[in-house]
This record gives C-alpha cells, sequence and structure tokens, in this order.
C-alpha cells in the first residue's frame, strides 16, 4: 500500500538519525494532501532518501512518531503481532511477570502505549492518537501471546485519562474494554500485597518501575527505624516493614493514598509496626528535625518535582531541600534512599543537586549503589525520554 510522504526539512531529522522515534512539527518540510491526523506515513528526507514509517498527527508538536526504520516494512497484523511477541519474550527474561509492565511504549517500538499486567489483569494507557486506532489489535495479539504461555486474563481496563491526550487532540477515557470485574486487584511483589485500585489510582494504579529498588531496601531496614516520605500507597514502608524494620513511619500529602496505604499494611499483617499519616513532607521534616527525632534510614520517593525544562529550577530547588532535611534526621551511619522519577532531572543535575544537599549539612556520602527503573521499563538508548527514574542508595555519616 502506498503510503502519504511527508518530507523534513534540510538539515532536519537529527535526532531521528541518531536512534530516537520523533519528529518535531518544525522539523516538517512538506506533506503530502492525503495525509491524514492518526494515519501512517512514509517519512523522506530533503533528498528524497526513505526513512522509515511512523504515523502523523498536525494536533501534536511530536507530528510523527516512527514505527519502524525499514523503508520496505509494512504495518500490518503480522508486523504487530512480531512488536507484541517481542516484547513478552523479553519480559519473561527479564523481571517476575506476574505483575509487570508488558508493553513500554517507545522503547518496545510501539510508540505512546503503555500496558501494566496486575496478576490477571490487563491495564491500557493510549497516548498517542496513531497509536490508539491500533489499540484493540496490539491487545488482542498480546492476549494470544499471553495464553500460548498460558497465562489467563480475567479482564482490561482503560486508563487513557493523562492529560497529554488533549495534545493529541484526544479526550480523556477510562472504563472497562472487557466485561466489568472488581478493579481492586490483590497482587504480591516481592512478598509483600498490595491492593492495586486500577480504576481510580495514580496513571494505572501502581507503580511497577521501583520493583527491584523497593526490594534493595530490605537488608538496610532489618532492624531498623525508617522514614518513608511521599509514601503514597505504601511500597516503600511496607517493604521495609516485611524486612523486620523495628518501626516504620510513611508520610503522603493525600489522604486517600494514606487510607489505601494502611489498609495493605493490615493485608500484610504489620499495621502494628508500620504506620501512615497525612501530612506534607515539606512542613514534616523541619518539625521532625526540631523534635531531635532521628532515624536508621529515609526513604524519599517523591513526585516528579518537574514535566518541563522551563521548571528545572524550582524542582532543583525541591530536591535540594529534601535531601537537605533527610540527612539532617539520618543517625550517623544511617542510610538515605532517595530518587527522582522526573526525566528532565538528568542524572547529572540529580547528583550535583544530592552532592550540595550533603555539603550544605557537612555530611559524608558512601554510595552503596545506584539503581534505575525495573527492566520491564527497559531504557532504550537513543530514546531519552524512556529513561526517567534515577534511584541511590547512599550511607550518610558525619565529617571525620
Amino acid at each position: 500500500m502506498k503510503l502519504p510522504i511527508v518530507t523534513l526539512k534540510k538539515g532536519e531529522g537529527r535526532m531521528l538519525k541518531a536512534g530516537g522515534l520523533w519528529i518535531y512539527d518544525n522539523e516538517i518540510a512538506t506533506v503530502s494532501q492525503d495525509t491524514i491526523n492518526g494515519g501512517l506515513v512514509c517519512v523522506q528526507d530533503f533528498d528524497g532518501y526513505a526513512l522509515g514509517t511512523g504515523f502523523y498527527n498536525n494536533h501534536s508538536k511530536i507530528t510523527i512518531r516512527m514505527m519502524t526504520r525499514d523503508k520496505n516494512g509494512e504495518v500490518d497484523q503480522d508486523f504487530l503481532r512480531r512488536r507484541v511477541e517481542t516484547a513478552w519474550a523479553y519480559r519473561k527474561k527479564t523481571v517476575d511477570t506476574s505483575s509487570c509492565r508488558l508493553i513500554f511504549g517507545e522503547a518496545d517500538f510501539l510508540p505512546g502505549i503503555i500496558i501494566d499486567k496486575f496478576s490477571d489483569v490487563l491495564v491500557v494507557q493510549s497516548l498517542a492518537l496513531g497509536i490508539d486506532k491500533m489499540k484493540g489489535d496490539i491487545l488482542r495479539l498480546l492476549l494470544e501471546a499471553l495464553e500460548k504461555d498460558g497465562v489467563s486474563i480475567r479482564g482490561i481496563y482503560e486508563r487513557s485519562d493523562a492529560k497529554v491526550r488533549e495534545q493529541e487532540g484526544m479526550e480523556r477515557v477510562k472504563g472497562f474494554l472487557s466485561e466489568p470485574f472488581d478493579t481492586k486487584v490483590e497482587i504480591t511483589e516481592n512478598g509483600v500485597k498490595y491492593i492495586v485500585d486500577v480504576e481510580d489510582g495514580q496513571k494505572t494504579g501502581f507503580f511497577l518501575d521501583q520493583k527491584y529498588n523497593r526490594a534493595a531496601i530490605h537488608k538496610l531496614c532489618s532492624g531498623a527505624e525508617v522514614l518513608d516520605c511521599f509514601t503514597h500507597t505504601g511500597s516503600f514502608a511496607l517493604n521495609a516493614g516485611i524486612a523486620g524494620a523495628k518501626s516504620v513511619l510513611g508520610v503522603d500529602a493525600s489522604q486517600l493514598a494514606v487510607d489505601q496505604a494502611t489498609q495493605n499494611a493490615k493485608l500484610n499483617g504489620i499495621e502494628n509496626v508500620v504506620r501512615f499519616q497525612c501530612e506534607d513532607v515539606f512542613e514534616l521534616l523541619p518539625r521532625l528535625e526540631a523534635e531531635g527525632r532521628k532515624f536508621d534510614v529515609i526513604i524519599l520517593d517523591p513526585p516528579a518535582f518537574t514535566k518541563s525544562r522551563s521548571s528545572i529550577k524550582n524542582a532543583v530547588k525541591g530536591y535540594r531541600e529534601i535531601n537537605l532535611r533527610a540527612m539532617k534526621l539520618i543517625k550517623d551511619g544511617g542510610f538515605l534512599a532517595t530518587c527522582s522519577c522526573s526525566h528532565f532531572m538528568s542524572y547529572d543535575l540529580f547528583t550535583q543537586t544530592i552532592g550540595q544537599a550533603a555539603k550544605n549539612v557537612h555530611k559524608r556520602l558512601r554510595q552503596v549503589e545506584y539503581r534505575t527503573q525495573s527492566p520491564d521499563h527497559p531504557i532504550l538508548w537513543a530514546a531519552d525520554e524512556s529513561y526517567y527514574l534515577k534511584f541511590y542508595i547512599f550511607q550518610v555519616c558525619k565529617n571525620p
């Protein structure tokens, strides 16, 4: 099938040629008259050289998202089946698949779609018009791949209610893509049980990207007094409790999150060790310092303080403040687990910000380890947007 042609300006497409998957509106010279939003196009360089196939949407600054670099490749059912089967085969090799991210957009060469598996339920988030048109086929092919391995799925829920859809000229939608089912889904991760609210929880219901980072704190938390800041539904706090912590305090500004975290603690039978309170962390940390409180382990897992380049300066202030305050509250020789989930807070900037905080409070940091997101959220080199989570564990010491 002959596709409409989009031609790039001379000297543009540098990100694409370096391995990226996006083409922005200001890189495009000409567009065929038969091009439709959400439809596939053949991308050509200024001199007519074919660069591959992607889907087009002039409502979005990311006007083309590439599906393949194969200039002769056809994006059909067989193509989608290969993509889906490759994504599933990768997860089987790299992660515990009882609950995991099955499709991670660009990093699985299916740009704009996320599919998470929570036990026997799938949650899909479609964020781009072109892939939205393929959503039904992708889900059907994924179910077929899972069924071949004896993995049964009892329901599918859509969480395409992210604001970014409006930038694609799409409505925000959520609801069942299967027969209705109980949207409170129980999962087990690292030996910890959770109730995941796939209907009203944040994003797809639960943050799977920290799975192995949560496991990494177990040994540190045995017998420890632990403070978990921005606890959300209690994931790090619960891991600390299961690992044998003496006491755990989880804090979040959302009462709904605190209620869910408390429910999760009861589910695991550790409500006497792990407790939660609703409070602003930025207000709590100075008060704990004034009270002379100290902890063996502090965990900082804040939401993204910046979602654009324009707000990086304020984000740096926020990260520096919470890390500085936490270091003051940690006993000499205790441990700090700290992270950033913002793509725009680069590794270098995050590292520099933590170092500045330590300098300001005259603490020495010994790096225990550095980690990123779980392998079911693969980092695709040359697609910078796929690398977003930075996670450090430090031992915090006085200056000798």
